[in-house]
């Protein structure tokens, strides 16, 4: 006959099986579970960089949409109006609105890096392209017009008139000074 303290033995014996096994199952299912929440991370740190790809990559090709336009002929014959044209005060800007030719080349300059501003501003484009590629132009069409800029500002009452590109010309010179291997120079105005 089977004694009670066997019976009572195999019993702690079965008892401390079924916990080892529930033990071991519960640290299998727990490293499961951490190699599942690494491939996650893995996963989303790889998304998070195509995600980055796929902005500079959009990045780039807005720009390069910006630079065709700038070479464009329309925007090179505007340049070559404005060239010569002298815009110190609010008078030079007075008579320049009576010009359509002048007025047009000038508005259409002004909208052009005005929006330059806006997407550098908003970070939608890097101001490193800016700098690279057309810093000087930029330079020279705020270091020319800053100071009838800033009297029609006063004298209009026109306080936000070229602000972005007064704040991407001084983007670019902050962005030249941190990055004197550009040899980014002012045009003479």
């Amino acid at each position: 006959m089977v004694d009670l303290a066997e019976i009572q033995a195999a019993y702690y014996m079965v008892a401390a099986t079924g916990v080892l096994v529930a033990a071991i199952y519960y640290v299998y299912n727990m490293r499961i579970s951490q190699k599942n929440q690494q491939l996650a991370l893995k996963t989303q740190e790889l998304s998070l960089k195509a995600q980055q790809q796929n902005i500079e990559t959009r990045q780039a090709q807005l720009f390069m949409g910006i630079y065709q336009a700038f070479y464009s002929p329309a925007f090179q014959e505007n340049d070559r109006i404005l060239i010569n044209k002298e815009l110190r005060n609010l008078d030079d800007y007075r008579q320049m609105y009576k010009n359509k030719k002048t007025w047009t080349a000038f508005m259409i300059w002004y909208a052009y890096y005005e929006g330059i501003g806006v997407l550098v501003r908003e970070k939608l484009v890097d101001i490193r392209l800016v700098a690279e590629l057309m810093s000087g132009p930029v330079r020279w069409f705020w270091e020319r017009y800053r100071p009838m800029v800033l009297e029609c500002r006063r004298e209009l009452g026109f306080p936000r008139m070229m602000i972005e590109v007064e704040y991407l010309y001084n983007s670019l010179n902050e962005y030249a000074a941190s990055h004197p291997e550009l040899q980014v120079a002012t045009p003479k105005v």
